[in-house]
């Protein structure tokens, strides 16, 4: 790594910047490719790793400067990934080393703990990732956004509908302070999805009647970690953080949000009622947390558009990650590599496939630099609350309204205190006697 260097002073303001936008709190003006951006990661974990490395090779100045996890062996891991020269010593999501002029990370911007968070946000960075689990990502968003930083943030956007209903808020202040948010939905930036959606919103599958989506993935052990001696409950469950619901929404929240994302982008809107089904089959151990291993969800959308929704994670099945939709003159069929039409106006994406998830962090740069930031917060709240009230009625055996969901729902999976100490785990949800809250 590279030794401290002094930051260069960003240009003024452009004249024709207007005077709302400069008083609006904003962390600073960007020149196109002139100006380095300081980039803070917060959770050192294998996507965090990954989407810091993604955003260093997005744009030219872009240059990782301080790092944050409850662990100080998520640090370590976090800088081994960024300093190996030998790309098979790189995690998945990592092409290679970060260049010396890409990092700028000293051990005094190193920071462990439950508010290590808060300490990067102290520093001079202008844009955070921010990478933990799932619960804390609307308490990092609001000091994100409170302390004046653009924000980069996986999905998805929290766990319970309290903590959208915060990550909203959130948002409408970063919109007034004309702060950049980016969500994790990599597929909002992926070419044929872009394309195809042009085209259904063109009218080209006529009037959208129904669609389906699915994420059926044959893995029953995705990234789990079994307790180690010493471990306290909440290091146990931070380390297996998928595996809890408190921690991840569980697996319909945490990876079929992507799904769901695409469907309400197809159909423009969030859905306003649901009904669901879902168990634990295989995942019967303690190991596995307190987390189902298969959902099925039936949503309404406007206009009695009805989208049916499957996810599962159990080894030895078909896997399945697609989305289907379904109009008047044709259907949709999409999935991470490619996309077509039928029917009427039939179409076959056969352009560039840019790693979208380059081009994500491709996007916010350009948007900070251009003093007109991206703000996807709410859309990937909603795509986020859509998923979590299809867990909530599978939990509970109840069909669940979206209106109730936003506004009423109590529901609030926090723990009592953060420390690495005791913390029970809760029973598995059993429809029928679960309560709805």
């Amino acid at each position: 790594m590279q030794k401290n260097i002094s930051r260069r002073e960003f240009v003024k303001t452009s004249a024709a910047l207007s005077a709302a936008t400069m008083l609006s709190g904003g962390s600073g003006v960007f020149a196109a490719g002139s100006d380095k951006i300081r980039v803070g990661l917060i959770g050192c974990g294998q996507r965090g790793t990954g989407a810091a490395w993604d955003c260093a090779q997005s744009a030219p100045n872009v240059q990782i400067y301080a790092l944050a996890d409850v662990f100080q062996d998520k640090i370590k891991y976090t800088l081994n990934k960024f300093t190996k020269s030998d790309p098979s010593e790189a995690s998945e999501y990592l092409g290679g080393r970060l260049k010396d002029e890409q990092m700028d990370i000293s051990p005094e911007r190193c920071f462990v703990g439950f508010e290590a968070y808060r300490k990067v946000l102290a520093t001079d960075v202008d844009l955070v990732i921010l990478a933990g689990p799932p619960h804390f990502r609307p308490r990092h968003l609001a000091a994100a956004v409170e302390a004046g930083k653009h924000v980069f943030m996986e999905k998805p956007a929290g766990v319970d509908p309290q903590g959208i209903r915060s990550v909203i808020k959130s948002s409408e202040i970063a919109q007034k302070k004309a702060l950049a948010i980016v969500a994790g939905t990599q597929r909002r930036h992926q070419n044929h999805y872009i394309e195809i959606m042009k085209r259904v919103r063109a009218g080209d599958i006529g009037k959208i009647v129904a669609a389906q989506c699915y994420w059926l993935w044959g893995e029953t052990d995705w990234h789990l970690n079994k307790r180690q001696p010493g471990w306290s409950d909440m290091e146990w469950q931070l380390r297996s953080w998928p595996y809890f619901t408190w921690l991840s929404g569980d697996h319909i929240v945490e990876q079929h949000v992507h799904n769901l994302d695409v469907i309400n982008w197809a159909l423009g809107s969030h859905p306003v009622q649901c009904i669901a089904m879902g168990g634990r089959q295989v995942r019967t151990g303690l190991e596995y947390g307190n987390i189902f291993d298969h959902f099925a969800v039936e949503y309404e959308y406007p206009d009695g558009v009805r989208v049916a929704s499957m996810c599962s994670q159990i080894e030895g099945t078909t896997n399945r990650e697609s989305e289907r939709v379904v109009g008047t003159k044709g259907w949709v069929n999409t999935d991470a590599g490619n996309g077509s039409i039928e029917g009427q106006k039939p179409f076959i994406y056969d352009g560039t496939s840019p790693d979208p998830y380059i081009r994500e962090h491709a996007a916010l740069i350009e948007s900070i630099r251009r003093a007109e930031p991206i703000n996807e917060g709410r859309k990937v709240a909603e795509s986020t609350l859509t998923a979590i009230m299809g867990r909530m009625s599978a939990y509970t055996g109840r069909a669940i309204k979206w209106d109730w969901v936003m506004n009423a729902s109590k529901l609030d999976l926090s723990p009592e205190k953060y420390e690495l100490g005791d913390l029970p785990v809760r029973p598995v949800a059993v429809p029928g006697k679960t309560r709805l809250v």
